[in-house]
């Protein structure tokens, strides 16, 4: 299912304008902004352990508390990604939790328990659409912001 997005030509020009820099950070506050409503959603979908006694190291909640949003991979999750430069911006969404991986895709020892892909899957396509209207409005409020300063 591919959704299309119209007008992201003229959303690079106007980046485009604003210095290197505004323009990186305006990105990563669009994407932060435009992911959290996955956040809800996978926060949501996360099991909570009912039984404590079963994990006395790992309090309830401590999966769903992990999922944050942020510009930063730990080492083992920056392997596998490529680096596209200072030009561009990454943000991602997931858990710092390594259970995560073993919670939502299972192994031998416990069965799957999906909350992390269903909760993208349901919120994709409106993150998508939302990234041009946030985008929009953080640009103006960049190049406000950035005029202030020049004045």
């Amino acid at each position: 299912m591919a959704e299309r997005v119209e007008g992201l030509a003229d959303l690079d020009f106007a980046l485009g304008e604003l210095p290197k820099a505004t323009a990186r950070n305006t990105l990563v506050r669009t994407g932060k902004k435009a992911l959290e409503p996955f956040l809800a959603d996978v926060k949501a979908l996360a099991p909570v352990d009912a039984d404590p006694a079963s994990t006395p190291k790992r309090p309830p909640g401590t999966l769903r508390d992990s999922y944050v949003i942020g510009t930063k991979l730990n080492k083992s999750q920056a392997k596998g990604v490529r680096k596209e430069g200072k030009q561009f911006a990454e943000v991602y969404a997931g858990t710092n939790d390594p259970a995560g991986v073993q919670t939502e895709f299972g192994n031998a020892h416990q069965a799957p328990q999906p909350h992390g892909r269903p909760a993208w899957d349901g919120v994709q396509a409106q993150t998508l659409e939302n990234i041009g209207t946030l985008l929009w409005d953080e640009i103006y409020k960049s190049a406000q912001r950035l005029a202030k300063r020049r004045r």
